[in-house]
């Protein structure tokens, strides 16, 4: 299944999952990468990965507010969204684990603002 794809400029891409099943296949694409992945501090969001090197940090807020249109806590609040920042090297997958979850671990967390997500809708 093909990952929801937003252009940021040239060259400079962040690859979005669509379902949890697609999440997963995104997740092992860039396990054990460097790339930024990013994740609704609730659950029910697509993982979002910057697929280009050295992000701005203004690279990253937007990539967190296309995370964060896609999210059921933008879907049930309207409001600010908190958004997760990690790598693929922070991440991993117990069997045991449900489709479309993966542990991370260690991240840091961004507020990413109302006004900010309905720039990008």
């Amino acid at each position: 299944m093909k990952f929801r794809e937003i252009t940021l400029g040239e060259n400079k891409k962040i690859l979005l999952g669509k379902n949890e099943q697609n999440n997963d296949e995104l997740m092992e694409k860039f396990k054990g990468k460097t790339n930024i992945i990013l994740h609704t501090v609730s659950p029910g969001s697509p993982f979002c990965v910057i697929d280009f090197e050295n992000p701005t940090s203004k690279e990253v807020s937007v990539s967190g507010a296309y995370c964060a249109k896609h999210s059921q806590d933008w879907r049930d609040n309207k409001s600010n969204v908190k958004v997760n920042v990690f790598t693929g090297k922070d991440i991993s997958k117990k069997k045991a684990m449900k489709v479309g979850t993966w542990h991370v671990n260690k991240s840091k967390t961004i507020n990413i603002k109302k006004r900010k997500i309905k720039k990008v809708l």
